[in-house]
């Protein structure tokens, strides 16, 4: 649910972002050629599927990283889109500003995943890309892939698995959050969390939480005394283990039960 992108239920109008302060040092970019053949996430990424030269084409899209620091920005709402941002390594949360001053969390990424599609429509971000941790990610300037794609149809029919995975999961989720009570959607989150750090090679039942309860809440929809309410009782009632922001799943059976549906988001 990368991806996932739970949402509030009730729709939500967004305002553009307002102007925040930046730091006086640039953004750290380093120019160096990312071999996505190479990279032990390629099967989570955009290189999924592609053949040895169809990698061999795709290496020659990426030519910088760029690391971004925890609470730093990667791009806020209202910049100009011209490129694409494959996770490397890090963690990240996507967010919008609600007309009260909230930000609304929309989004949390992982490595493997890709961060800037919500501006292709217009050109410009929607959305404000914050990194939770010290991260790195892979610049692919969105040019390049549209003519790398027209040369080479299996990366062209990647890119659209991606961006239709996007909108199936947010649709989907979206559906799911008009039913669910708050103890199904903390199920939910922390059981998608486990699928997706399992995809990764990590384990499927222990991981520690990047984000804080008041970014999970503002994804769930869910005031923040909920979500720490709900987190102490899984933690009593022997579903979890939690210290600080390590948390143990001690029965994926339960949550899932709790679920009352088989989720694969």
């Amino acid at each position: 649910m990368s991806a996932v992108a739970l949402r509030a239920v009730t729709p939500i109008r967004t305002i553009p972002m307002k102007a925040q302060p930046i730091q006086a040092t640039t953004p750290e970019v380093t120019k160096v050629r990312t071999q996505c053949s190479s990279c032990g996430l390629r099967e989570l990424c955009l290189p999924c599927g592609l053949s040895g030269a169809e990698l061999d084409r795709l290496d020659e899209l990426v030519y910088t990283r760029r690391r971004v620091k925890k609470g730093e920005s990667l791009y806020q709402a209202g910049d100009a889109f011209k490129s694409l941002y494959a996770v490397r390594s890090g963690f990240f949360k996507s967010c919008v500003l609600l007309e009260d001053g909230r930000d609304q969390v929309t989004a949390f990424h992982m490595p493997g995943e890709l961060i800037g599609m919500d501006g292709i429509g217009s050109d410009r971000h929607n959305n404000n890309v914050v990194a939770l941790e010290d991260s790195e990610v892979c610049i692919i300037v969105f040019s390049s892939l549209e003519r790398a794609s027209m040369e080479v149809p299996a990366l062209q029919r990647q890119f659209h698995k991606v961006m239709s995975r996007e909108l199936v999961r947010d649709q989907g989720v979206m559906m799911l959050l008009g039913t669910m009570r708050a103890e199904e959607r903390l199920a939910s989150f922390l059981l998608n969390l486990s699928q997706r750090f399992v995809a990764r090679g990590y384990s499927q039942t222990e991981f520690n939480l990047r984000m804080t309860r008041e970014e999970i809440g503002s994804y769930l929809g869910l005031k923040l005394e909920t979500v720490s309410r709900i987190f102490s009782r899984f933690h009593e009632e022997g579903l979890i283990a939690v210290q600080q922001k390590n948390v143990r799943i001690l029965d994926v059976a339960a949550l899932k039960r709790m679920l009352g549906r088989q989720i694969d988001h």
